[in-house]
């Protein structure tokens, strides 16, 4: 007889439902069961302990995942089959549940970059900023001509030359939500402080004038930040020839800047999931979420972002917030969702994704149980939109799509100077000018994608590691990473296609 320790796991008392650790066969006989399994059973994905009839309510982390479509007897496959949706009711509870966490005594550093804002870098990068879409290639151009010219060569402090482009900036409004968010995304990585300076770079007659975003209040304290439009400097040839000019005017100030130790305090991480699985809420999320506790004791902030995946088990946010008025911020972005897909004919409910459905995953509220264990134990601070400068230490919220470079765009822009993304399916990604730490949920993707996963969280099952230990163990490479040292997709040279601001609107 196979243990049921070994073949399943129960996440909770009141569970009805227990995980697969390993591929079940129809017919096998299970500790935990009175009769055989009913029909094979993935990796990763659920199968009921006990009768479960239809309409009833099934349980995963203790809590209301869907309800049964027909009855479902013990043993059996529990998936989208027999599992769905249906209206669900949530106490709110605003701000009852007491999470203070202890503050750490002995506080740890990095080696970073000071700015003079007080903020601090994890990279000293050069970027090449656009204001639409119109002017990327010439950015890139710019950034290919410092390349070939070796540039870089006598500014030894400076991490690179990052060109930062996107498909919007015209054909928009001048005045309405979708162009507010992207101003304030190009304003968030214009005074990233993992970039030492800016060159900001526009065509001249697109509606996201480079005027409109100098005009609002921004500078960098360290004069490095510069201005250019492609029309006005005589076309692409003056403009690179331009462009290089002005790149080392500013090399020359922010190659002065030297890593030195810096409180963690000063770090800001970004959280994120992406391609999860049934294993996503069980090992590397958690992991993250012990993370993100140990930086918030030290003073430091963490961002849990993707709205439309944090729905339905927003209940346990709002439980945690610091106060009343925080929690009821986060349910008037639950709200605009609601109101917001429904314009565009949607639904926030229809996900998971089919990548998330092979490995387990049947509906988001069983998802978002999973995702928002990312974010810890400690209180929600406050609660931000998208790509707002985060102004408060602690846990926070930053209102995001659950698309994931869209996302971190928002959170980098809100000034993440780091970021951590878990992953039960293999996502690859890279988001310059931040490093990105890369968990895997489960052994197998692990071993068969390791070129691109910083940290295997698979162990939490197959060895019996502790979340404790991994969280440590994920603090630890944290530090590490934020003081220089490369990220798996930092090595693969990913980060030169993942800015995407997010477009609300009409594109005209």
């Amino acid at each position: 007889m196979t243990q049921a320790s070994i073949t399943t796991i129960q996440l909770q008392p009141r569970d009805n439902v227990v995980i697969a650790l390993r591929d079940i066969a129809a017919g096998e006989m299970l500790a935990d069961l009175t009769a055989p399994v009913v029909s094979p059973v993935p990796r990763g994905h659920k199968m009921a302990r006990l009768p479960i009839c239809k309409g009833q309510d099934v349980l995963r982390y203790g809590q209301i995942i869907g309800q049964a479509k027909v009855n479902i007897e013990p043993g059996e496959h529990v998936h989208s089959h027999n599992l769905g949706m249906a209206p669900h009711l949530q106490d709110y509870g605003f701000a009852t549940l007491n999470t203070r966490l202890p503050a750490i005594k002995s506080l740890r550093t990095f080696m970073g970059y000071p700015r003079l804002d007080g903020r601090a870098g994890t990279r000293n990068y050069l970027g090449i900023l656009t204001s639409v879409n119109c002017s990327g290639s010439v950015a890139r151009f710019i950034a290919e001509a410092a390349e070939k010219t070796g540039f870089l060569d006598e500014f030894e402090n400076i991490d690179g030359v990052v060109p930062i482009v996107h498909g919007t900036g015209c054909g928009m409004s001048n005045r309405d939500e979708g162009y507010m968010t992207l101003l304030r995304t190009l304003s968030g990585y214009a005074q990233h402080p993992n970039f030492g300076g800016i060159l900001l770079v526009g065509l001249g007659c697109e509606v996201m004038q480079i005027s409109n975003l100098v005009g609002n209040h921004l500078t960098r304290a360290e004069g490095t930040l510069r201005h250019m439009s492609i029309q006005d400097s005589g076309g692409t040839r003056k403009s690179i020839e331009r462009g290089l000019a002005e790149l080392r005017s500013i090399a020359q100030i922010v190659n002065v800047f030297k890593r030195e130790a810096i409180p963690i305090s000063k770090l800001t991480l970004g959280m994120q999931c992406g391609g999860s699985d049934g294993f996503s809420g069980i090992t590397a999320n958690p992991t993250l979420g012990y993370t993100s506790d140990l930086l918030v004791r030290h003073g430091g902030t963490t961002i849990l972002s993707e709205t439309s995946e944090v729905y339905g088990a927003e209940h346990l946010l709002t439980r945690r917030a610091a106060t009343v008025e925080v929690g009821e911020k986060l349910i008037e972005r639950i709200r605009w969702w609601e109101s917001y897909t429904a314009r565009h004919g949607g639904e926030i409910n229809n996900n998971p994704s089919p990548g998330n459905k092979l490995g387990g995953l049947t509906t988001i509220l069983e998802k978002s149980l999973g995702a928002i264990a990312k974010g810890g134990t400690a209180p929600l601070q406050d609660v931000y939109k998208f790509g707002e400068i985060i102004d408060k230490n602690g846990f926070v919220f930053m209102d995001s799509p659950g698309y994931d470079p869209c996302s971190v765009t928002g959170q980098v822009a809100s000034g993440a100077n780091l970021i951590m993304f878990t992953t039960g399916r293999g996502s690859v990604s890279g988001y310059k000018p931040t490093p990105c730490i890369k968990l895997a949920s489960n052994s197998a993707m692990y071993a068969r994608m390791s070129d691109d996963m910083d940290l295997n969280c698979g162990d939490i099952i197959t060895e019996g590691v502790s979340i404790t230990k991994k969280g440590e163990e994920l603090f630890e490479l944290m530090i590490k990473v934020a003081s220089g040292h490369a990220s798996k997709s930092e090595e693969l040279g990913f980060g030169g296609v993942e800015f995407v601001p997010w477009q609300i609107g009409a594109v005209m």
